[in-house]
């Protein structure tokens, strides 16, 4: 399972707000319509300059803050393939991956890839390619049972399938 996607890099400490405002926790049913809203107070160039199949690129406790799925839900709705940070905040990390949103601990990766750089990250073997220095970045591979989830599309599909359930 290989991601391929631009770096988008943000720094420590991304915060829920910061990823999906409290003013549009109503908007629920319209996943394209949250998608529209990441990071629009205080990075609004996200939208124009983020692109679907974009990598985020995080520091430190990434996804801080409150509960709300909606971070993670715009971020997968706008079309983001994967976040890689050096550490998340336990409760993003885990609706990220209840949402099919690959979610990557790579310790010391801010220091080591920049906004824009290609890079390629191995879902089976933990390992993060920067295309551009052609650096090998060592995450931490993501346990099978979470592959699993994350490749069936979120925690609900996987389910489904588990128990022989139809999707329709």
């Amino acid at each position: 399972m290989l991601i391929n996607g631009k770096v988008y890099k943000f720094g420590d400490n991304i915060n829920t707000d910061v990823i999906y405002p409290g003013k549009y926790l109503s908007i629920t049913a319209d996943r394209e319509e949250m998608a529209k809203h990441c990071f629009e107070a205080v990075h609004p160039e996200f939208r124009k300059n983020a692109k679907p199949g974009d990598i985020i690129v995080g520091g430190k406790n990434f996804g801080c803050g409150s509960s709300r799925e909606q971070a993670a839900t715009c971020l997968k709705y706008f079309g983001i393939r994967a976040v890689v940070a050096e550490t998340f905040a336990r409760i993003f990390y885990r609706n990220a991956i209840n949402l099919g949103l690959p979610v990557i601990i790579a310790p010391g990766i801010t220091q080591r890839v920049e906004h824009k750089d290609d890079i390629e990250i191995n879902l089976l073997t933990g390992i993060i390619k920067n295309m551009r220095t052609n650096e090998i970045i060592k995450a931490k591979k993501l346990p099978d049972f979470i592959l699993e989830i994350v490749t069936n599309n979120g925690l609900i599909p996987y389910l489904k399938k588990k128990l022989g359930i139809s999707s329709n």
